[in-house]
């Protein structure tokens, strides 16, 4: 019997998907360390000109992996992903390194001695972890720049932004510096550079994947992955949805496989296609046609499409109130000094926040209550709702708005994702095409709360037709 090909080369080792590196791994194709390597070099290659990353570990990531190889050639493994290569935003705890959240005022000594629950789920199952990703201080804008860490940029563009708040993340698995990535997302942050770097990100059911330490933000903020595509999103998911006692919020047991999930296609779904929120937003052109072609492509799939748009008017004025809270929630503690030393943008939101009253607050949460109940209806007569992830592909890097668009805030640019934070749904973002620029478009689906498997079989039934995925950016990364 010959012996079986193996993919050595780095170039060729960081474009599989997680899928693909497991099934190598079982076939005895390639090795861990050998995955390890390749997606470090790759790391350490693009992170000058991206910046990706606040901390690659390189020594503890081939440690990890030479223990997976050990593993896999006793027949072993410790888990669905063991042996894959992981980042994590650095919003969320990994032990053995500080958790700065993009902000000099966090000092870096200290134990860092426990895992988030979802990376704690991730290291149980054998992961490779590569280092910690960016992102905008405390996680609070939709680009991803910061006092610490300065600006990341886009792999398709340098001079733009790469999206945030899971910036980092996104041209992560973009570039092929490792095909899982751990985001965090309050109004947009895994949705919106998803969109911007051309892969799939999902924003799960609130409390699916536990959280803890609880977010400033409240429960906006949800826990997601970042990645290939919709079966390295289900297999990541199948991972980090598992229960965590430190998180009272957290829902319990998942009902069943989110990778078994993804073979139900989409024949029969009744789709809604929103693709301007009842002409709310102006769409760009490029991002409208793209993400139309797709929607003709899930029609061509078998699903019953309908254009329809949900029955609520844009609810930023109840977000920012909630956002803005949150905001002065996690500076509250902070002198006049260490407040100096915030994103100019954050300090201002941070002050906005601390004039709001309780009364402010509940009125918001009254807001936001109905808005629920509105989407609870709307998904009475359809499966998922699907939109543009954005209005806009990705702009110039290092503002927090698109120049000359007239936005004050980051949520002037994003109102196809932060009212689902409200609400608490799933909704992802698949990369459907790119605009005349030759940059990355996402499409958004969104479903019912806890119906996150309907959300990760539309995009892999995407995937699986050839309508979801983009060219590779110049220089790296992987091909749709």
């Amino acid at each position: 019997m010959s012996e079986p090909t193996r993919l050595t080369q780095p170039t060729q080792l960081s474009e599989l998907s997680a899928v693909r590196l497991v099934e190598g791994y079982r076939k005895g194709e390639f090795s861990p360390v050998e995955v390890a390597r390749a997606a470090l070099e790759r790391a350490g290659r693009v992170q000058p000109d991206v910046n990706a990353f606040v901390r690659i570990d390189a020594e503890a990531a081939l440690a990890q992996a030479r223990e997976s190889e050990e593993r896999w050639r006793r027949g072993e493994p410790a888990g669905a992903v063991d042996g894959v290569p992981v980042t994590v935003k650095d919003i969320l705890l990994m032990r053995g390194g500080p958790t700065l959240r993009g902000s000099r005022t966090v000092a870096e000594q200290g134990s860092w001695d426990e895992d988030a629950p979802s990376v704690a789920r991730l290291r149980e199952q054998g992961a490779v972890f590569l280092g910690k990703t960016t992102t905008p201080e405390f996680g609070w804008k939709g680009v991803t720049d910061s006092p610490l860490s300065g600006v990341t940029r886009n792999p398709y563009d340098l001079s733009r932004t790469a999206g945030g708040s899971s910036g980092g993340a996104a041209a992560a698995v973009a570039l092929g510096a490792g095909p899982l990535a751990l985001g965090t997302d309050g109004g947009g942050s895994v949705r919106i550079p998803a969109a911007f770097c051309g892969v799939f990100g999902l924003k799960p059911t609130y409390g699916r994947v536990p959280l803890y330490p609880a977010s400033a933000f409240g429960t906006l903020s949800h826990v997601g992955p970042l990645t290939r595509d919709a079966a390295d999103a289900a297999l990541m998911l199948d991972v980090i949805s598992g229960p965590d006692a430190r998180d009272w919020s957290g829902l319990g047991p998942t009902p069943g496989s989110f990778v078994d999930a993804l073979a139900g296609g989409v024949r029969g779904l009744r789709v809604a296609y929103s693709a301007s929120l009842g002409g709310q937003v102006a769409v760009q052109p490029g991002v409208a046609r793209a993400v139309r072609r797709a929607v003709e492509g899930l029609a061509g799939l078998g699903a019953y499409v309908s254009e329809a748009d949900p029955d609520f008017c844009d609810p930023v004025e109840a977000f920012h109130t909630l956002w803005f809270s949150g905001a002065a929630r996690v500076t509250q503690r902070m002198g006049a000094g260490q407040r100096a030393l915030l994103d100019p943008g954050l300090r201002e939101i941070r002050d906005a926040g601390a004039r709001l009253s309780a009364l402010d607050y509940l009125a918001a949460v009254d807001v936001r209550m109905d808005l629920g109940r509105r989407m609870g209806a709307f998904h009475e007569r359809y499966d998922v709702l699907v939109t543009p992830a954005l209005p806009v592909t990705a702009f110039e890097a290092g503002v927090e708005v698109p120049g000359g668009s007239g936005h004050r805030r980051w949520t002037g640019w994003t109102p196809f994702t932060y009212p689902f934070n409200l609400t608490q749904q799933p909704a992802a973002s698949v990369p459907v095409g790119v605009d005349g620029a030759g940059l990355p478009v996402g499409l958004q689906v969104v479903a019912a709360r806890h119906r996150d498997d309907l959300v990760l079989r539309v995009g892999h039934a995407l995937y699986e037709a050839g309508v979801a995925g983009v060219p590779a950016p110049a220089g790296g990364g992987f091909r749709g």
